[in-house]
């Protein structure tokens, strides 16, 4: 009993997260946040294409923050990702709606995140997440 219980248990932790969102509005919604980033797979295929001031969004559903390789990322940033801070959908629309002042809480360290605040409406958040979790995982 408790062994299924426990795999049941790592099998949740393991398993992506697809929130209730629509991904076909997320898409629309991505609109916005391709003007600084782009969803290229690691085989190359551009899945979305987009904007090089921000790192790749391949892979970013419930990836440790701030390790996209080769993207030289904030101090602040680099914090978060020696902290092994997570970006899942249970904390996304907190980081999009103010990202410095999250990851200062978050890290408590001082500093400034490049990504810009974001005014994206609670639904958005979600179908957002939704099409990120569809169209930049490599289980997609």
């Amino acid at each position: 009993m408790f062994r299924t219980v426990y795999a049941i248990f790592i099998l949740m932790l393991v398993t992506p997260v697809f929130a209730d969102g629509d991904a076909k509005a997320g898409k629309k919604a991505f609109n916005k946040c391709k003007s600084c980033h782009m969803i290229v797979d690691n085989a190359g295929e551009v899945i979305v294409k987009g904007g090089k001031t921000g790192p790749n969004l391949w892979n970013i559903v419930n990836r440790t923050m701030g390790t996209q390789e080769g993207f030289k990322y904030s101090k602040l940033m680099v914090v978060a990702a020696e902290q092994e801070l997570r970006l899942d959908v249970s904390v996304f629309g907190d980081y999009l709606s103010d990202p410095s002042g999250w990851l200062k809480e978050q890290t408590g360290d001082k500093g400034k995140s490049k990504m810009l605040k974001q005014r994206v409406k609670d639904a958005d958040v979600l179908n957002l997440w939704a099409f990120l979790s569809e169209s930049a995982s490599p289980e997609s």
